[in-house]
């Protein structure tokens, strides 16, 4: 369990900002991250975990506490449910494309389309990172979690997580603390033998971003090439040399609101219902029936609605940036926010804030940042 030189938070991050920390430690086993985390508790001072460093945007002060540094790593392969199914428990520090890519070698299917992903293996469910119409969710069994509050491990179900659209009870969301403070040392996921052959693809979401029919036939393998190249020409597979992918990918979230509210939005504003629309069934016993049915009751469903629209058609399009600013909206979509080089926490918070401001003075909704914010405010 080896402490190590601290290097600033710009140096481990996605977004490049953050300052100096007061002390870093490295977790390379799962004993010696359970170890380290319950050392760093019982002192009582801040402290960070820092696997891939995608998910967050910390402030250029220095942190005055200690970074965890995740470096677990690791699959081991268990029994599946069913015989067509496996289930492979993963260490939390292990790279999560990477998983992505053995799985699709090993013919195991349901993490194909969250191909070039960046993160760990350990901060999917936090997050429930997906894309394309998968999310962890589907295939989370269970993970492994050191509990902040007693220092106890324990295995919990992914029923017992709050997994939602890009949340859990584990996460920390702006302005908020997470309902259930703890860190995840393994994931277990199930996954579906299919092999290496071509078979129809399901998700309409998928089909639609690959550009296939319904009954058009494709290997893992073609998913994921095909997934990392719409990703690549997105600017959302990490590359030193390209400033469009320094970033903490979709910096806002696409907004969940009330399907009254999504109404009072643009027909041409992409919305996705989160529920289906179902016709209410009154069920009246005959010996009961006075002549009379009652009004159907109305059920309120929540739209998931695309942030990314909204912010282009508040008048910032790709590229937008301040003059003289180091911090500007990708060139190739608005949802992220980038830095062109050397930007401080401070130029990315004001174009943060300006473009919360913009759609909110066009459409009435204020967009909630997608990343964790340390040491920064909006």
């Amino acid at each position: 369990m080896p402490e190590v030189t601290p290097v600033p938070l710009s140096g481990l991050t996605t977004l490049r900002t953050g300052g100096l920390p007061a002390r870093a430690i490295e977790a390379r086993t799962s004993d010696e991250l359970v170890t380290v985390l319950r050392d760093v508790w019982a002192t009582g001072e801040p402290w960070l975990v820092v696997g891939g460093g995608s998910n967050l945007f910390v402030g250029d002060e220095p942190f005055d506490g200690t970074v965890v540094l995740v470096r677990t790593s690791g699959i081991e392969e268990l029994p599946g449910s069913r015989a067509d199914t496996v289930r492979l428990r993963v260490q939390a520090g292990h790279d999560w494309d990477a998983l992505v890519a053995e799985t699709v070698d090993r013919g195991l299917a349901g993490i194909e389309a969250m191909s070039g992903i960046p993160g760990t293996v350990g901060a999917a469910p936090v997050q429930n990172i997906g894309a394309y119409g998968q999310e962890v969710v589907q295939t989370l069994v269970e993970v492994e979690l050191l509990d902040e509050a007693t220092g106890e491990l324990s295995t919990v179900p992914a029923s017992d997580l709050g997994l939602g659209f890009r949340t859990s009870v584990l996460k920390q969301h702006y302005g908020s603390v997470a309902e259930r403070p703890a860190v995840i040392v393994s994931v277990t996921l199930e996954l579906a033998r299919v092999g290496d052959g071509e078979r129809p693809i399901e998700g309409a979401q998928l089909r639609g971003a690959l550009g296939l029919d319904a009954d058009t036939a494709v290997s893992l393998r073609w998913i994921r090439e095909h997934v990392l190249a719409t990703r690549a020409r997105k600017g959302m597979v990490l590359d030193d040399e390209d400033p469009d992918t320094w970033s903490a990918g979709s910096f806002f979230q696409n907004a969940i609101v009330s399907e009254a509210f999504a109404r009072t939005l643009p027909a041409e504003c992409p919305q996705w219902p989160l529920s289906p629309a179902v016709d209410p069934v009154t069920v009246i016993p005959l010996a009961a029936f006075d002549g009379v049915v009652p009004p159907p009751t109305a059920e309120r469903r929540e739209v998931k609605v695309s942030a990314a629209w909204l912010i282009e058609h508040a008048g910032l399009s790709r590229g937008f940036r301040f003059p003289r600013s180091r911090a500007g909206l990708s060139t190739k979509h608005t949802l992220a926010l980038t830095n062109r080089g050397e930007a401080t926490a401070a130029e990315i918070a004001e174009l943060a804030r300006f473009v919360q401001q913009r759609v909110q003075s066009e459409f009435g909704l204020l967009l909630q940042p997608e990343p964790v914010l340390v040491n920064v405010e909006l």
